[in-house]
């Protein structure tokens, strides 16, 4: 058995996805995995979270992680305004970096900082396509002239259903002609994610990229295995809404679903046409209850694949009031513990965090690409902000 050198890892941001990230390096297997210092905004943030997973160092300037000779890798938890300078810093210092999704977003970073947000989201979609590709090209970039890689957090692309779907779609050889695909639930209460200038979009780049990027990976994969050359998206066609707008829902006195969005969609539908004239549907929504629901169809010439990240029956639940489970956990955005249920058995490994992580570490310990890159965080950013433009001018985008 090959010995590998230790992998030591520092994040920074130190919020949910920091300890979605935290837990799921901690159940990597067979190979040393070290966090080794996280840096988040405030000094109580970084040194209560420094104490919940023992890391030695915790700081507020994640310069001085970069800083750090013992740190082979940074992951970067932070909001998408800083991926890219984060980035080509951490580049320029030598360490590997992963970047959660989406790799960029537009905005407003272009505009005075003291832009008001009206202006950043009335920006025309078509200078938000651009701004946002050249942000994400240049993260690529940075990572490809420092000698480093740049890993793309998709988790869809590593979920145990997904890639058991396209081992499978590789034995048949069969041609995907269709994908439809969408995440959704019943809204973020993060009042950050309703104002364009903190997340670039709403539902669409929120939700929508997750199905977006798996779907892009599976068919640039077919495309290598038939002709070693990967098959691209080459157009989008896209309609965006705000739903919590419907007169019936907006003058309701309870809304189960969130409301109060700004100036960002909870809605989006997508169709990707690709190089080789199969189609790929996207749908995104912050107005569905019931829970987080994470679906991938595959249709096949030969097949079809459903792919269930959430919810899945690998358990089921049943309780006549919500006092019976508690404060019990059962899965993401599940309003209620009354009634039947699907508490997720391990939600880290279902979705393919897990997975995620134990591929980056690998990567980084083996100096090997990893299965999801910035090249594909780049095509995603295109796809998502062509969507952006093609809803708001009522025609298809050509990529």
């Amino acid at each position: 058995m090959t010995l590998h050198p230790p992998v030591r890892l520092a994040l920074i941001g130190a919020g949910f996805l920091a300890e979605t990230r935290a837990r799921c390096y901690a159940q990597v297997h067979g190979y040393d995995v070290r966090i080794v210092a996280v840096a988040a905004r405030t000094s109580e943030r970084a040194n209560a979270f420094a104490a919940r997973h023992g890391i030695p160092r915790a700081t507020t300037d994640y310069r001085e992680l970069l800083a750090l000779p013992e740190v082979d890798a940074v992951d970067l938890c932070v909001p998408n305004h800083l991926h890219r300078p984060i980035t080509e810093a951490a580049a320029a210092a030598g360490k590997q970096v992963i970047c959660t999704k989406p790799l960029t977003a537009y905005v407003g970073q272009d505009l005075a900082a003291d832009t008001s947000d009206g202006e950043i989201s009335g920006q025309d979609r078509a200078h938000m396509l651009a701004v946002a590709s050249e942000d994400a090209a240049a993260m690529v970039a940075a990572c490809e002239r420092a000698g480093v890689q740049l890993m793309y957090g998709e988790n869809w692309v590593y979920a145990p259903s997904i890639s058991r779907a396209a081992g499978l779609i590789a034995h048949s050889r069969g041609a995907i002609v269709e994908m439809r695909g969408g995440e959704c639930h019943n809204g973020s209460h993060s009042p950050f994610s309703k104002i364009w200038r903190y997340t670039g979009g709403g539902a669409l780049i929120r939700l929508g990229a997750h199905p977006i990027g798996a779907m892009l990976h599976l068919k640039a994969q077919e495309g290598i295995a038939r002709d070693g050359v990967p098959i691209r998206p080459v157009s989008v066609s896209a309609e965006v809404g705000d739903l919590s707008q419907i007169p019936a829902v907006a003058a309701a006195e309870q809304s189960w679903i969130v409301r109060g969005w700004q100036d960002v969609e909870n809605w989006a539908a997508v169709i990707l046409t690709f190089s080789d004239g199969s189609r790929g549907v996207v749908y995104a929504s912050d107005a569905v209850l019931g829970g987080m629901e994470s679906k991938l169809e595959i249709f096949l010439d030969n097949g079809q694949f459903k792919c269930n990240l959430s919810p899945h029956d690998l358990l089921q639940s049943y309780s006549p009031d919500p006092s019976v489970l508690g404060d019990a956990y059962l899965m993401e955005k599940v309003s209620t513990s009354a009634g039947w249920n699907t508490p997720l058995p391990n939600e880290d490994w279902s979705s393919g965090h897990l997975a995620m992580c134990q591929d980056f570490v690998e990567a980084v310990a083996e100096k090997r690409p990893a299965r999801s890159d910035g090249c594909l965080g780049l095509e995603v950013t295109k796809v998502v902000y062509a969507a952006y433009l093609s809803a708001q001018e009522g025609r298809r985008v050509e990529i």
